[in-house]
C-alpha cells in the first residue's frame, strides 16, 4: 500500500500547481484520478522507485476570505490524521501571513515528517528573503519554484526517504473492501457477516475510525475484510466529511483485491459513489455493487430493473460489473454478495492459456477485423495475457497506432464474454508485431 502525501497551506501559494507538476510525470501510466471533487485533487506519483499518492487539499475551500480560516484548519486537520508526510508550502512573495501561523502552530504539534516548501523563489534575492521563514518553528525549509520545477528534486529526494516502505501482508488472503458514502450500512454490512457486534453501529454518519481488518472464514470462504465505514465525525466537520470518505477510501481501495461498494438506495448512485467507483476502476481493482436499504424503496412493476439500467448508464463504459440489491437490516441477500465478491476476486487472478486464448480470439477478428484506416489496413496476428496482478492483455499487429478506441473495446468486450470477467477492469494494450 502506498503511503500518503497532503499538500496544505493556504489559497493562491501554489499547491495545485505544485500537485500538477508531481502527478503529469506520471500522466501516461497513472490517471491522475480526476473527479475525487471538483478536480484533480488526488493522483500517484513516485520519485526514486517509490511511488506514493498525492493529496491537494488546495480544492477544498470555498467562500470569503474569513471562511477559509476555518477551512484551512480543517484541511490541515485532514492532512494531520490521514497522511504519512505533510507538505507545507507557502509563498516568498507574500512573505509570512498570520494564515500560515496559525498553520504552523498546528503543524508542530504533529509527530508525523513536516515538510516546509517556500514556493516562487525563482532568484537570488528571493533565496535570500526566504530565511524569514524560519520565524514559523519548523526548522528547514525547501526552496522551490512549482511554475519552472527548480528546488522541487531536494524536496522529493527528502520527502521519499521519510515515506513508510509499502507493507505486505503476511497472508496472501485476498482483500475485500467495504466502502462508500457515510451512512450507507458498511458497518452494520460487515457486522451481519461476521455475526458479532463488532463495530458500534450507530445512527450518526461516520462512526467508525479507522479502517480495520478483519480475518473472514465462514462458509469456506477466507479473506481480509477492510472496513473503511471510517470517518470520524468531528463536531465541526460537516461539509468535509466527503473529502473524509474519499481519502480514507483511497486508502482501502489502494490496498484492496475487490472493492464493495455499498449504496444508499434511498440516495441512489450519486456523484460520491461515482467517485469511489472510478477510483476504484482505475486503480483497476475489482468491483461488486450493492445496493442496500431495498427494503425502503417504493417499488414498482420494474423497479430493479430500471435502478439497474439507471446505475449502469452511470458506470458506461465499465458496466460489466455485478449490482445485487440487498438489505443489510433484514440480512437479505449478504451471503450471496459475498459470494460474488469470491467470483470477482477469482475473475481478476484468472489467466488464460495463449493457446486458446488465440484459438478463440483470432477467428472472432477474422470475422470483425478493425476498420481500414487511411487506406491501411491493420493484421492482428498473436495475442497473450500479461503477466500482471489484473488482466491486461497484448494483442500484436502491423499497425498498432491505428487501431481505434472503439475497437479495443470490442476486443475487450469479446474477451468478457467469452471467458468471464465480470467484476473485473482490464487494459487491452495493441503492440507492434
Amino acid at each position: 500500500m502506498g503511503a500518503i502525501v497532503a499538500i496544505v497551506g493556504r489559497p493562491n501559494v501554489g499547491k495545485s500547481t505544485f500537485f500538477n507538476r508531481l502527478i503529469q510525470r506520471r500522466e501516461a501510466i497513472v490517471d491522475a484520478v480526476s473527479g475525487v471533487t471538483r478536480d484533480r485533487h488526488y493522483g500517484k506519483s513516485d520519485w526514486n522507485g517509490k511511488e506514493f499518492s498525492l493529496i491537494d487539499t488546495g480544492g477544498y475551500v470555498l467562500g470569503s476570505d474569513d471562511v477559509f480560516e476555518k477551512e484551512i484548519d480543517k484541511q490541515v486537520e485532514l492532512a494531520i490524521d490521514e497522511a504519512d508526510a505533510i507538505i507545507f508550502m507557502v509563498d516568498v512573495e507574500s512573505g509570512v501571513t498570520g494564515m500560515d501561523e496559525d498553520v504552523a502552530k498546528l503543524l508542530r504539534r504533529v509527530d508525523k515528517p513536516v515538510f516546509l516548501a517556500i514556493n516562487k523563489v525563482d532568484n537570488a534575492q528571493r533565496e535570500a528573503d526566504a530565511v524569514e521563514f524560519y520565524a514559523l518553528g519548523l526548522g528547514e525549509y525547501y526552496t522551490l519554484s512549482s511554475i519552472n520545477g527548480s528546488g522541487t528534486g531536494e524536496l522529493l529526494d527528502a520527502l521519499v526517504e521519510v515515506l513508510p516502505e509499502a507493507q505486505d501482508t503476511d497472508d496472501d488472503l485476498p482483500r475485500f473492501a467495504v466502502v462508500g458514502r457515510p451512512n450507507a450500512g458498511k458497518s452494520s454490512f460487515i457486522n451481519a457477516l461476521i455475526g458479532e457486534e463488532r463495530y458500534i453501529v450507530t445512527d450518526i454518519a461516520g462512526t467508525t475510525r479507522d479502517s480495520i481488518d478483519t480475518k473472514y472464514n465462514r462458509f469456506g470462504f477466507e479473506f481480509n475484510l477492510v472496513d473503511t465505514a471510517g470517518i470520524r465525525r468531528k463536531a465541526k466537520v460537516k461539509e468535509d466529511l466527503e473529502f473524509y470518505s474519499v481519502m480514507r477510501s483511497v486508502r482501502a481501495i489502494e490496498h484492496c483485491d475487490v472493492c464493495i461498494l455499498l449504496l444508499d438506495a434511498t440516495r441512489g448512485f450519486d456523484g460520491q459513489v461515482q467517485n469511489i467507483f472510478w477510483l476504484a476502476q482505475r486503480n483497476h481493482k475489482g468491483i461488486v455493487i450493492l445496493v442496500n436499504k431495498w427494503d425502503l424503496v417504493e417499488k414498482e412493476t420494474n423497479s430493479v430493473r430500471d435502478y439497474e439500467k439507471r446505475i449502469r448508464e452511470a458506470m458506461e463504459p465499465f458496466v460489466d460489473v455485478p449490482i445485487l440489491f440487498i438489505s443489510v437490516l433484514n440480512k437479505q441477500r449478504i451471503f450471496k454478495a459475498i459470494e460474488t465478491a469470491v467470483e470477482v476476486c477469482k475473475n481478476r487472478s484468472k489467466k488464460i492459456v495463449t493457446r486458446k486464448l488465440n484459438d478463440i480470439m483470432l477467428p472472432i477478428i477474422e470475422n470483425r477485423p478493425p476498420p481500414g484506416y487511411k487506406g491501411k489496413y491493420v493484421k492482428i496476428k498473436f495475442c497473450t495475457q500479461l503477466p500482471t496482478p489484473y488482466p491486461q492483455f497484448a494483442f500484436f499487429c502491423n499497425l498498432p497506432q491505428y487501431v481505434r478506441e472503439p475497437y479495443k473495446r470490442f476486443l475487450e468486450n469479446q474477451l468478457r464474454k467469452e471467458f468471464d470477467f465480470t467484476g473485473v477492469p482490464m487494459t487491452v494494450f495493441m503492440r507492434k508485431k
